[in-house]
């Protein structure tokens, strides 16, 4: 049988807030003791620090350079992830997550799954979706919508589904937390569930099934899917039941808060009320954790979980005032531009099929590795014993340098800082960084901006400090074979985005 794939993405979750890491705060008690069954690699680095760019490096294996894709105006063109060759090999694929850049944006990260599942706050997922008739028909065609609800097979469902987007957008201190903006991430882990139990992919999850011939109907094959987790991306929310650090008094800072990033940026908001929602970010980050534990748990209790490769790691991290030794005066609030440890350091946990004990790997990975490591998991399928055997090398060590790239504010990102901020020079050119090992076993992180050029040494995911003003010329020797692979082709600019995609792209502070 070959092995099922789960990529389970902690959407803007950093090494340094991880207990498994040594935080002082258990936020993922899950991730500490899954440890103990999967390969922990300790020095993981995101290609990038935001969800778009990220991801394309993760689905194509390619760095920032290579493929290109930092905004809507590219697309990623058919053929190049990864999630595309499991499918034309016979996998049933599907993704499910509230980030609309991996779910609705036209980005192209979402080529290759067939059943595509976004935000579900929904009240009646089966009724009429009001994201989708404004994504048809545009933003205030609100006569037009209740005749679809009217004709419909649920009109009052579909009129109530409509009343609660409406008001998860104007008014959402009046509704209920599970019909916010945002659902949490237990919705998600409920839609992969109903889509793998059903034995014809399609399942009920209330998304697209995009089934372009490539679908499967007789249950038998196995399956590959993206989950992406966005409870701890900002805001910051955590449920009380895992709010242990946080309260009522950061939680007001926030609800006061126009802009997470620029009104500390700009001076607006002193960073020690951004230090102050680090509290109920690590709340955020222990919910996400449960959630992991109980996807993890169902896979054991419907027997597949021995049989699965299971990748546990996050996008990129987050800020919260950390100081900039690149860019001077800047502090690190958020993420996007940028690539200080607390942003490119990131979790990753992996279990191999069959994986029955722990591993610790501490050389320097690249979340880019995901599709050669998918790839070493198929090819070991040749016999049993070979396919659960440790692999002659980790899967996620591979020849090649390990880079980090942050591309400088686009044009849509500036109007958004603007009214903030009235130099953007320092977020504007592109950061570069080359992540190297050394016989000592030190990381040294070499890193370029403008005409700055830094060594750091990092020894541990709470330190980082600066080794030397020099890279000895290492970071523009790796860069130069770092050319573009021609993978993208035209997009959709920001300002032709419809309504409800660039409202949610909006939500997630990136226009």
């Amino acid at each position: 049988m070959r092995p099922n794939v789960l990529l389970v993405v902690l959407d803007t979750v950093r090494a340094r807030n991880t207990s498994l890491h040594g935080h002082v705060n258990e936020t993922t008690p899950f991730l500490t003791s899954f440890a103990d069954d999967a390969t922990w690699y300790t020095q993981a680095r995101a290609p990038a620090a935001t969800s778009l760019t990220s991801h394309a490096s993760i689905f194509t294996g390619l760095s920032v350079p290579e493929h290109g894709l930092t905004a809507t105006d590219r697309s990623l063109e058919p053929g190049h992830s990864v999630f595309e060759r499991l499918r034309d090999d016979g996998y049933r694929t599907g993704i499910f997550s509230e980030n609309t850049w991996i779910t609705e944006v036209d980005v192209g990260l979402d080529r290759g799954f067939e059943k595509i599942v976004g935000p579900q706050n929904l009240p009646f997922p089966d009724a009429v979706d009001p994201r989708g008739f404004v994504a048809d028909a545009g933003r205030g065609d609100y006569v037009g919508y209740v005749r679809e609800s009217l004709a419909s097979d649920a009109p009052v469902r579909s009129l109530v589904n409509g009343v609660a987007i409406k008001l998860a957008y104007d008014y959402p201190a009046l509704l209920p937390d599970a019909l916010r903006s945002r659902a949490r991430g237990d919705a998600y882990v409920d839609a992969l569930f109903r889509w793998i139990d059903d034995t014809d992919g399609a399942g009920d999850g209330g998304g697209r099934h995009d089934d372009d011939g490539n679908g499967h109907s007789d249950g038998d094959e196995p399956w590959a899917a993206c989950i992406n987790l966005m409870d701890a991306h900002n805001p910051y929310e955590p449920p009380a039941t895992h709010d242990h650090w946080g309260g009522e008094r950061a939680r007001a800072i926030q609800n006061d808060l126009d802009e997470q990033k620029w009104e500390f940026a700009g001076g607006q908001r002193p960073w020690w009320q951004k230090r102050a929602l680090e509290s109920l970010y690590d709340g955020a980050v222990r919910q996400a954790d449960a959630v992991v534990a109980e996807l993890v748990g169902r896979l054991r209790e419907r027997g597949v979980y021995s049989d699965t490769l299971v990748v546990v790691t996050a996008d990129h991290g987050e800020g919260f005032g950390e100081r900039s030794h690149v860019r001077p005066d800047v502090r690190i609030a958020k993420h996007n531009v940028g690539i200080h440890e607390v942003l490119t350091h990131v979790p990753l946990l992996v279990k191999r099929p069959g994986q029955e004990s722990g591993e610790r790997v501490d050389d320097i990975v690249s979340l880019s590795a995901f599709p050669t490591a998918v790839e070493r998991v198929q090819n070991r399928e040749q016999s049993r014993d070979s396919a659960t055997a440790a692999p002659d090398r980790p899967l996620f060590v591979r020849d090649g340098p390990v880079v980090s790239t942050a591309v400088g504010l686009n044009e849509a990102e500036r109007r958004r800082a603007a009214p903030y901020v009235d130099d953007l020079s320092p977020y504007t050119a592109t950061s570069r960084a080359v992540y190297e090992r050394g016989d000592d076993g030190r990381v040294r992180k070499y890193v370029t901006w403008r005409d700055v050029v830094k060594t750091f040494e990092v020894p541990d995911p709470e330190t980082s400090f600066v080794a030397a003003d020099t890279d000895e010329g290492r970071v523009d020797a790796v860069f130069e074979d770092l050319t573009d692979a021609g993978v993208t082709g035209d997009g959709t600019a920001v300002d032709d985005l419809d309504g409800e995609t660039r409202r949610h792209l909006e939500d997630l502070g990136y226009v």
